[in-house]
């Protein structure tokens, strides 16, 4: 038996963050994010039964040895409770719009599109277990937490929450209770370094566990994920700009104040930070800025401030991105079967 499926899935970018974990890809704290448009990941799953099953993966059209290990790791965990998928020999080709590896949550995306090729597989096989899409969800967690949420469009929430109905550790769920002003927020990515950064996310995530900061960080998370709920439902951009950069300089506080530390904002990082805030102050508008875990600043704004955003990258921050290149994006409706 031969086969393939095509997904195109998006990226993600957290409003609050999910970093540190209670357990094999459990959060130590929800999280909710922004489901991407123009970022993501183009993956075709070719499968053939077979007696002696092999897996080979392509990147950008190479063969790319690198990525091999994670992806049998997955299939390997997937396997416990899809044992068929033994039976099969694999071969994936996977592609992104934006760069690897650097802070723009490419495994979000390259995890959630080959999650949702693996359940169009077990759906053909008629071994799903759940409905698609929420197991599309468990299934990408368990390649990447963030992953979790991409298989949805919007907003999107994870982990157990007492304010978010519906809410599991072992899936993401869509959300729907949100003001008009952000079914079409913009997102414009600030590329200050493409290259792979200084510390992958699951290290990052390890370094929580014996932090001295780390049970009141997801103290303030879980009390942030409170509060966000009624900014989302109400449209206070005031508050909800307030909220979503200390979630991103939290982060990175965490990362430098952990054993061994990690400074992964660059001098141009910090320089667009302040450029954002000062210009924000200067022109009533409700321009902002959050971060992943890398150097790239992601500057988040309502569509009525897309002039003065196109204005200040125009004559401040692109001369400070790598080759003066960011990309242009905007919340999406999730992934498509191609």
């Amino acid at each position: 038996m031969k086969g393939s499926v095509k997904w195109q899935s998006p990226s993600n970018i957290a409003l609050v963050k999910y970093w540190g974990k209670k357990g094999f890809q459990i959060p130590a704290n929800a999280s909710i994010s922004f489901t991407l448009s123009n970022c993501h990941t183009t993956t075709e799953l070719k499968w053939t039964k077979s007696d002696s099953p092999e897996l080979t993966v392509f990147l950008d059209g190479h063969e790319n040895a690198a990525f091999k290990p994670k992806v049998a790791a997955y299939f390997e965990k997937i396997a416990q409770d899809y044992p068929i998928i033994k039976e099969y020999a694999f071969e994936i080709h996977t592609s992104n719009t934006f760069p690897h590896s650097s802070g723009i949550a490419s495994s979000a995306s390259g995890m959630s599109a080959l999650a949702l090729c693996t359940c169009s597989l077990l759906e053909t096989l008629d071994v799903l277990q759940k409905p698609f899409f929420e197991e599309a969800s468990n299934l990408a967690r368990i390649g990447s937490g963030s992953a979790s949420r991409s298989v949805y469009g919007g907003l999107v929430e994870w982990g157990q929450h007492p304010d978010y109905a519906g809410s599991s550790d072992l899936f993401a769920v869509p959300y729907s209770d949100v003001h008009p002003v952000f079914h079409t927020y913009q997102d414009t990515i600030l590329l200050v370094h493409e290259g792979q950064k200084s510390v992958s996310s699951s290290v990052g995530h390890g370094l929580l566990d014996n932090h001295p900061f780390s049970d009141k960080r997801f103290e303030i998370a879980q009390q942030n994920m409170s509060k966000l709920k009624q900014i989302l439902s109400n449209g206070d951009l005031d508050s909800f700009v307030e909220l979503i950069e200390s979630e991103a300089l939290m982060l990175h506080g965490l990362m430098m104040t952990s054993s061994p530390s990690f400074i992964l904002m660059l001098p141009n990082t910090l320089a667009i930070i302040q450029k954002i805030q000062h210009f924000r102050k200067q022109n009533d508008c409700h321009i902002a800025f959050t971060l992943d875990a890398g150097a790239n600043v992601h500057m988040l704004y309502p569509e009525k401030d897309v002039d003065k955003a196109r204005r200040l990258i125009d004559n401040e921050l692109a001369a400070l991105c790598a080759n003066g290149q960011y990309i242009c994006d905007t919340v999406g409706t999730g992934p498509t079967k191609l």
